[in-house]
């Protein structure tokens, strides 16, 4: 390997799959750190715009694999299993040093079982929340993987335990968002007053959860406007469904003080004192942004049904199972109503006690996920490709 930490004289060719806007997220953070380290890196495979920026090659848009719950991945299964089949073949053919699997472990997995068996380097960035649901696949795990970057310090021994080799590298969320949120800045450039009451609400970045719990969330918007009418409303739309959305704000909050943002998720949570949102990586964002918040979530009944029997925890949001409490409330499935969503809303609002409480553990919560993820990430790749 050379000074500059590539083999050779070519560049580092590296493959990768992120599965849906969170993923994405989390990988062009890293792709951050691997650029800096290999400057003529080369990446290629599944993913979005984020990693685009940071020069990724996508063959296939992450959007693909952007489906959630048993029901709702029956439904584009043979297309899904399509894609991992074309992406194996192609893996195999070109042989890059190793492929990255970004979250998406459904699809991830069994992709990298199937490259390990051949002789292809496999690295998981994101443990699969084996400690939440799903405990078993932490054993199928050590014929997928040669090596875990773990998001949460309590994830490496859990593996080791199945044979796993593990790193905690922190969370590249930690490192992104700053300590302190820039509330003002974010307010100005989003044309919000300082006294405005700001409410971001964010019904989710798969197709399937706007289908389920858009309409939801919209309904609450307008419940909330009719009790307190000074509330002021942003709504983040994830690349490609603000199309989907716009017409269940027509059906649900006409006339509501609404504002729709493409992207700019960071900018809303910062700027809002409250968020509504679905349950999933973004509300460890609201979490960084020390937001306090009010978690929903609906999927299929049959989906819900069997992740219900499968979860090992009470909690469903990351900010509670990270704290062990409900530190913030959740209302799911049949309890993710537009009039209890509202309330809880209001009561986050009104907090004023509770909120300082909020902030604290969410501080707290920044400071140990803080780990300069980009670095400590690619030092363990690094570790693993050599030689």
């Amino acid at each position: 390997m050379s000074e500059s930490g590539e083999p050779g004289p070519q560049p580092l060719q590296l493959a990768m799959v992120a599965g849906e806007a969170s993923g994405d997220l989390l990988a062009s953070l890293l792709l951050g750190g691997l650029r800096q380290r290999w400057p003529r890196l080369q990446t290629a495979g599944i993913g979005g715009p984020r990693m685009a920026e940071q020069g990724f090659e996508a063959w296939w848009p992450h959007e693909k694999l952007a489906v959630r719950g048993y029901v709702e991945v029956l439904r584009h299964y043979r297309e899904i299993a399509g894609i991992r089949d074309q992406l194996a073949q192609r893996l195999l053919r070109e042989r890059p040093a190793a492929f990255i699997g970004v979250d998406a472990p459904d699809f991830n997995l069994g992709l990298e079982a199937r490259l390990k068996a051949q002789g292809l380097k496999t690295i998981h960035f994101v443990c699969p929340s084996i400690w939440a649901w799903r405990g078993g696949r932490a054993a199928k795990m050590a014929a997928s993987c040669d090596h875990v970057l773990c998001l949460f310090p309590f994830e490496p021994e859990l593996l080791r335990v199945h044979g796993v080799a593990a790193t905690f590298v922190g969370h590249p969320l930690a490192d992104a968002i700053p300590l302190t949120p820039p509330r003002a800045a974010s307010r100005t450039a989003l044309g919000l007053a300082e006294t405005d009451s700001v409410v971001a609400v964010l019904p989710g970045s798969r197709r399937s959860e706007i289908e389920y719990i858009a309409p939801t969330f919209l309904q609450t918007v307008a419940r909330l406007h009719r009790l307190r009418p000074g509330l002021r409303f942003v709504l983040p739309a994830a690349p490609g469904l603000r199309a989907q959305l716009e017409p269940l704000i027509a059906a649900h909050a006409q006339g509501v003080p609404l504002q729709v943002l493409d992207g700019r998720s960071h900018a809303a949570l910062a700027a809002c004192d409250v968020t509504l949102i679905a349950s999933g990586t973004a509300t460890l964002e609201a979490a960084l942004f020390k937001r306090p918040m009010v978690i929903g979530y609906r999927m299929h009944p049959l989906s819900w049904q069997i992740m219900k029997r499968m979860k090992y925890q009470p909690w469903v949001g990351l900010p509670n199972i990270l704290c062990r409490e409900f530190i913030v409330p959740e209302l799911i499935q049949e309890r993710c109503r537009p009039d209890l969503l509202a309330d809880a809303t209001l009561a986050a609002l009104d907090a004023t006690a509770g909120r300082e409480r909020v902030v604290r553990r969410f501080e707290e919560l920044h400071q140990l996920l803080k780990r300069d993820t980009a670095r400590c990430a690619t030092d363990a790749i690094a570790q693993i490709l050599s030689p």
